[in-house]
């Protein structure tokens, strides 16, 4: 039973606390509660965690600051839940350390799917591979270690910054298309959502480039999509 992925549902409407929790056990999940974030934080801490499924509307702070919070200690993979179906609001959540963002009333069946690609995601990054650094001026990516170096001075990446620094540094030099990024770092539903792009390279940029608005990294092609380095 104990080596079954653990997921933390945050949410202060037990109806759904008790959706998402049966729908977990029925796919061979493991399930902890928490109604608030000051809760969420704790559980975050004190469990093994495979992944969080965190309600932005919470009675005591709002989902975004507890996905904050648990970002200074914990890498595991965030999925938004919120009725807000703004794009401004899959920008802030994604802004705050999410992976991913569902919209309320959702499907249990995406909802799960969701939950199966974070966790796919989570087990190929660790699977071990021959070591694999890159680097680019001041710039070291090791892709094993999953760390980012500038100057020498380490760079703190959310797992969804990482994974699409990754897929851009891991394709130097070739152009990708804006669509083509959002489905293999964000996954299907999001082949659309531009301004989360945008958004995500643009915090990425303030990470990483020495000057920000005149980036020699993350280049944008206009209409077209993303490259790292200049062609």
């Amino acid at each position: 039973m104990k080596d079954r992925p653990l997921v933390l549902i945050v949410d202060d409407e037990n109806r759904y606390l008790q959706l998402i929790a049966m729908n977990l056990h029925a796919s061979g999940y493991r399930t902890v509660r928490a109604s608030d974030g000051t809760t969420a934080i704790a559980r975050a801490e004190m469990q093994d965690l495979a992944l969080v499924i965190l309600d932005v509307m919470l009675p005591d702070m709002d989902g975004y600051e507890v996905c904050r919070a648990i970002r200074e200690f914990s890498t595991v993979p965030i999925i938004m839940l919120t009725a807000k179906a703004e794009i401004a609001h899959k920008v802030a959540g994604l802004g705050a350390g999410a992976d991913d963002y569902v919209t309320k009333p959702f499907s249990v069946d995406e909802l799960i799917a969701r939950v199966q690609a974070q966790l796919r995601r989570q087990e190929s990054s660790s699977r071990p591979r021959p070591p694999r650094v890159f680097e680019a001026d001041e710039l070291r990516i090791d892709f094993d270690a999953r760390t980012v170096t500038s100057d020498g001075a380490d760079v703190a990446l959310t797992p969804l910054e990482f994974r699409l620094l990754e897929r851009l540094a891991g394709s130097a030099g070739r152009v990708l298309l804006a669509n083509e990024i959002l489905n293999s770092v964000w996954g299907p539903g999001y082949e659309s959502a531009d301004d989360v792009l945008r958004a995500a390279i643009a915090r990425l940029r303030r990470k990483i480039e020495i000057d920000p608005d005149h980036p020699r990294h993350l280049i944008t092609v206009r209409g077209i999509g993303y490259c790292f380095g200049r062609r």
